[in-house]
């Protein structure tokens, strides 16, 4: 049998990093929140500017580096929301990671599948001005809904941190006026 104090060693240990796999899991869905509202409200308005002459540079080089990343931090979100959900699996916070994994498999699979292609068009350096805007309106439509489910998941994770922020809120005042 485990001795007292290396119990709450353990404990401290395991809070700690559970605390870190959370966070970690909100920093990435935060940076998705940020790049979707910043391609949203800083990147569609000059869509209309745009030409076979000059899309290529505006948006190309900038999504090929943010498919780089954003695949390995998929994956790392995938596996912090997966211990979430284990972690989380005998409490009323557990459809918070499960939400967060569902809007990332989805936002992945339209990705994959739609978003990429799309990428790919625009890589090959199209040159022909109706296809563009064909190609541009049908990427945007697509990551407005990609978007939505990268909010999706930033309200989610912010869900379970305000609540567990109620929870030992509600735990002091309750504290303080056992103490009074």
């Amino acid at each position: 049998m485990a001795s007292a104090p290396y119990r709450t060693w353990a404990a401290a240990v395991k809070s700690t990093l559970l605390a870190v796999n959370h966070s970690v899991l909100f920093l990435c869905v935060s940076m998705y929140l940020g790049t979707g509202w910043s391609l949203v409200l800083f990147s569609f308005p000059v869509v209309p500017q745009l030409t076979v002459d000059n899309y290529y540079l505006q948006f190309v080089p900038q999504v090929t580096a943010a498919t780089q990343f954003f695949t390995w931090m998929t994956a790392i979100m995938s596996i912090a929301a997966l211990i979430m959900v284990l972690v989380e699996w005998r409490n009323s916070l557990r459809w918070v990671p499960i939400v967060v994994l569902l809007a990332i498999t989805a936002a992945t699979l339209l990705t994959v599948e739609v978003i990429i292609p799309l990428n790919n068009q625009m890589a090959a350096h199209i040159t022909d001005q109706a296809t563009l805007i064909d190609v541009l309106q049908r990427w945007m439509r697509l990551n407005k809904i990609r978007v939505g489910l990268w909010t999706v998941q930033w309200v989610a994770m912010m869900s379970y941190f305000a609540r567990k922020y109620l929870d030992v809120s509600a735990a002091r005042v309750v504290s303080e006026q056992g103490s009074v």
